[in-house]
């Protein structure tokens, strides 16, 4: 079972991708709301994928945990998808230099996000 770590400081957000990845396979799903959190549940759960929101509060935002997240053996495999609402190609390209592997906008589809994990996991 593949196991997804769904990071953002938004409770209706982390709840509106649950919802949305039930709905298409059977995942392993697990909760952080910052970037800290989001480091120490990966070292934890070894996620095969995380959606890690940019902007969160705290010491740790979203950019920051992704090169965390990237530099480290033993989590560095994970693919990490940014969702964000900073869409500029110096905000995507940031996103990229941290570690990202694809990043989404916000607001985002459901479909269009699906159809990015289902090509990640080749499901679907």
């Amino acid at each position: 079972m593949k196991k997804i770590l769904i990071v953002d400081d938004e409770p209706r957000v982390r709840e509106l991708l649950t919802i949305t990845l039930n709905g298409i396979a059977d995942f392993e799903l697990c909760e952080a709301h910052d970037g800290e959190q989001a480091v120490k549940i990966s070292c934890e759960m070894i996620p095969d994928l995380i959606l890690m929101d940019v902007k969160m509060p705290g010491s740790i935002d979203g950019l920051a945990a992704t090169k965390i997240i990237k530099n480290n053996p033993k989590t560095q495999h994970c693919c990490i998808i940014l969702l964000t609402a900073y869409g500029q190609e110096a905000d995507k390209e940031k996103g990229f230099e941290a570690g990202a592997d694809d990043y989404i906008v916000k607001p985002f589809s459901p479909v269009s996000l699906i159809e990015r994990i289902e090509k990640e996991f080749k499901i679907g």
